[in-house]
């Protein structure tokens, strides 16, 4: 004799306990009538990532609805509920609500469908169901990595406009629950629902709930990856100021080096972002920065250059001697412009305008000050730039302060705009 399979016993009492047979399910409850009011609850188990590529983020939830079906309404003297899985489910109608704006979804079916159903005697309904939902997250990065971003996971029905259905919150605020999440890159600020209407041309108005929460990125990750990397390689290249301009190899390569390294940081944190049309926070660092050591590149070409160009006027009118060895070019450090350093007595004093001031009698006349010894500050422009032309040792000078300044100062400004 075939033994008969309970659960299966069980399933067709329970059908005959709520009459599905006598009924239309594929009609809504009350048809013809005002709308059935569907409420909604949702408990968020986890956000399980967020992509900046994509826009979207993925969310594991449990979305539950209650409505009021008089054709399930069963007699009990107990007043108890009766709870039924997704074999029943099939069977009777149920919301047909969506998540606007979905990439992918999924109902969990390990071990069985995560899907519960629970039927009160009065004809109440409490439908529940574990869905994990990709959706889409329009991001402004125009302050990313310092950026805060608004999401939100809307739920509408598909095929019921608000006059056969409405969509409400069951409890209000306390519609939206939250178990202890903890992103990797986001902090939480903010978890509410709200309520809304949508509108299609062809169908009309729809209810919309919508799910809101407000992410906040942490910065700590991206101070090592990107920032802090940045600020040593700006510094780095400050080095070169303090190397001696004759040492062309020593400096070119490590102006070189820098470039090429914050090359590298700007193109892996572009690698990892969307193709925006505007300019972000981060590249407005990054390219700053390559600004600063692109142009410690270009102070060295400008130094060198107006090194070549005094050293061939003193050449010309004798005051370098033409041997010149290697040994004494690397020593040239700009400290002694003027004049070649020899450590042997001299047999007579060379004509310098310092030597020409100093054997000049106290009773004669004094001379105006010569272009190159009058004070700072009463120079014309043109005159300063011939004078630094002339003394291209001063650039370096300059260079060691005006860059760290400009720097800080620049530093001092984003992060007081951006933070």
């Amino acid at each position: 004799m075939k033994k008969t399979d309970s659960t299966k016993s069980m399933l067709i009492k329970s059908e005959q306990l709520l009459r599905i047979e006598d009924h239309d399910f594929a009609m809504r409850p009350g048809f013809g009538g005002s709308a059935v009011p569907v409420g909604i609850d949702v408990q968020v188990e986890s956000i399980d990532s967020i992509s900046e590529v994509n826009m979207d983020f993925t969310m594991t939830l449990y979305l539950r609805h209650y409505w009021q079906d008089d054709r399930l309404a069963f007699p009990s003297t107990n007043n108890k509920s009766r709870t039924f899985d997704a074999r029943l489910v099939k069977k009777i109608w149920v919301p047909d609500v969506f998540f606007v704006h979905s990439k992918r979804s999924f109902i969990h079916d390990t071990t069985m469908e995560n899907i519960m159903l629970r039927v009160y005697p009065d004809g109440n309904i409490l439908y529940s169901v574990r869905i994990t939902v990709t959706a889409l997250c329009s991001m402004d990065f125009s302050n990313f990595p310092l950026d805060t971003q608004n999401c939100s996971l809307e739920l509408e029905s598909y095929a019921y406009n608000e006059n056969d259905l409405m969509l409400y919150w069951k409890n209000g605020n306390d519609s939206l629950r939250t178990d202890e999440i903890v992103l990797s890159q986001f902090f939480i600020e903010e978890f509410h629902p709200s309520y809304g209407l949508a509108f299609y041309s062809s169908t009309g108005w729809y209810n919309r709930l919508y799910i809101n929460f407000i992410l906040r990125r942490h910065i700590f990750f991206f101070m090592l990856q990107t920032y802090f990397p940045t600020m040593l390689m700006v510094m780095l290249s400050w080095v070169s100021f303090w190397i001696d301009r004759r040492a062309v190899p020593a400096r070119v390569s490590l102006g070189i080096t820098t470039v090429l390294t914050m090359s590298t940081i700007i193109t892996g944190v572009s690698a990892s972002m969307p193709q925006v049309s505007y300019v972000k926070a981060v590249d407005m660092y990054l390219w700053t920065s390559f600004l600063f050591v692109f142009l410690s590149v270009i102070e060295y070409a400008a130094v060198n250059y107006f090194t070549t160009v005094e050293e061939m006027k003193k050449l010309k009118i004798g005051k370098l001697p033409v041997s010149n060895d290697a040994s004494q070019a690397m020593a040239y450090d700009g400290c002694f412009h003027d004049t070649e350093i020899d450590l042997s007595p001299f047999p007579e004093l060379l004509t310098t305008p310092s030597t020409e001031r100093a054997v000049v009698p106290m009773n004669s006349p004094v001379e105006a000050p010569s272009e190159g010894t009058r004070l700072w500050g009463k120079r014309s422009f043109r005159l300063n730039i011939r004078f630094i032309m002339s003394n291209s040792y001063m650039i370096d000078s300059y260079s060691r302060i005006i860059f760290p300044l400009a720097y800080l100062l620049f530093n001092m400004i984003y992060w007081s705009l951006y933070s």
